[in-house]
């Protein structure tokens, strides 16, 4: 159907902005949202509110958390029920950024969330059942959310029931949550599952690919490492059908192909994804994407080596190495397509790379924020030092505030970092212009404030730098 200009300038939701530009100008967030789990599967989950108006006396605390029902859930990457996206067809005019849709990656558990009428206390309101998601998509394990035009995806690691798989991407429905069913009409090659994204002017979605349930729920498994068994494939899709196009393999080597940042300039073909290790020389590495003509092309651009260490300095798992990896787990695209944000959890390192020429990106600025070997302590509390390392990166809609969390996943958090992590959020400053980092010492709510649960993916009110796809380039 196609969309006016009276469709696009008369909706309901200011926060569904009609192009990334409309996105960056608009005002800044005053509160994050940050999941929190107990590894030991004992206490209950929550959701947690972060105060992030510098104004407001609130500025850097947990305002509130709301407890889900059960423990065990181990929860992951969430997201809104509707977004930018919504603007693709006329009919929506109703759709509004209000539920945030809560996935439990080992309970197969699906926590909605409403954040009306008062956004700083979010309400349970409902939960839709692994049974559902079973029954209606043929899958469990749900991992990364995000909102589309015609409803909201959720990739799954696993088949129904916790099976192997094969994963891949269930359907809801923007505002029941009712399980619509699988996404794929086609799945071709594609058995191995982990995040969703597109291109919706062209028509394209993109997946990757971690491990099926077996292969993640236990910790990293050395043996499927350096068999070379974790996903290393991007797989790229008609987004309307479901039909699977084309598989580009990154190279068996290049184990665990995970985030997907798409451009977001609508007319763009182009964007990066991650590799977690190299297994020849454990390394990891940033990698873009680009339609050129009926295909796309794949080809790395940026490499993070590994860091020589002591062996007594290391967890167990990494002593037969003498390296650290630095274990690419996360990275971020600012809204204007100028900035890419790459966390190490290994070396504990967030670097800032200037990509106004995506091919070839630019280092600009890094910051060290714990790590294996010799972690680092916060400016706001010299005593403490931080655990774990820089994880989960969320972005600013003006990319100027960057937010970050320290667990990955708990079984591989105690391969890792056996001595255990304490939670903690940090905020950095981010020079726009040149290229910079400052770490905020004003923000920095951690342990305690988390009731000691572990937290990962941070949401921001309004929206952030991967949450919407936008349909509009002016």
């Amino acid at each position: 159907m196609r969309t006016t200009e009276h469709d696009r300038d008369h909706h309901s939701d200011p926060t569904l902005y009609r192009t990334p530009a409309d996105a960056v100008a608009a005002p800044p967030e005053t509160l994050a949202y940050v999941v929190g789990f107990d590894p030991d599967a004992q206490r209950s989950d929550a959701l947690f509110t972060v105060g992030t108006d510098p104004q407001s006396p609130l500025y850097g605390r947990v305002i509130s958390h709301a407890e889900l029902p059960g423990s065990g859930n181990e929860l992951h990457h969430f997201g809104w029920n509707a977004c930018s996206s919504a603007l693709a067809h006329a009919g929506h005019h109703h759709a509004a950024r209000r539920y945030l849709m809560v996935p439990g990656l080992r309970s197969s558990r699906l926590h909605i969330f409403d954040t009306s009428p008062d956004p700083a206390h979010p309400r349970l309101v409902k939960v839709v059942e692994s049974e559902e998601l079973a029954a209606k998509a043929g899958y469990s394990r749900p991992h990364t959310l995000h909102c589309g035009p015609d409803g909201v995806f959720l990739s799954c690691l696993g088949g129904a029931d916790g099976a192997e798989g094969p994963g891949g991407v269930a359907l809801l429905d923007h505002e029941s949550f009712e399980v619509l069913g699988a996404w794929e009409s086609d799945r071709g090659p594609q058995r191995l599952a982990y995040d969703v994204w597109w291109h919706l002017r062209q028509n394209i979605a993109v997946t990757s690919e971690w491990g099926s349930p077996s292969m993640i729920e236990d910790g990293l498994v050395p043996e499927l490492l350096l068999g070379r068994q974790y996903g290393h494939s991007l797989h790229f899709w008609e987004l309307d059908s479901g039909r699977h196009l084309q598989r580009v393999d990154l190279g068996d080597e290049n184990q665990m192909v995970l985030e997907l940042r798409p451009a977001h300039d609508p007319e763009a073909t182009w964007g990066f994804t991650n590799t977690v290790v190299n297994v020849e020389d454990l390394s990891a590495s940033v990698w873009l994407w680009n339609r050129e003509g009926e295909g796309i092309v794949v080809r790395q651009v940026i490499t993070v080596p590994a860091e020589p260490a002591r062996t007594e300095d290391l967890p167990p798992a990494l002593q037969p190495f003498g390296a650290v990896p630095p274990f690419i787990t996360d990275i971020d695209l600012s809204v204007d397509d100028q900035w890419l944000y790459v966390s190490a959890w290994g070396t504990g390192d967030l670097f800032q790379y200037d990509v106004s020429d995506p091919f070839h990106p630019r280092q600009t600025a890094s910051v060290r924020l714990g790590g294996v070997v010799g972690p680092r302590l916060h400016p706001a509390e010299s005593d403490i030092p931080l655990t774990g390392g820089a994880q989960m990166v969320e972005l600013s809609r003006d990319g100027r505030r960057v937010y970050l969390t320290n667990s990955l996943y708990s079984a591989w958090d105690a391969q890792v970092y056996p001595a255990g992590i304490d939670p903690w959020m940090v905020k950095l400053d981010a020079d726009t212009s040149h290229g910079g980092l400052t770490v905020d010492g004003r923000f920095f709510p951690h342990g305690p404030d988390f009731l000691g649960l572990r937290v990962h993916q941070t949401r921001l009110q309004g929206g952030d730098a991967s949450s919407d796809s936008y349909c509009y380039r002016r």
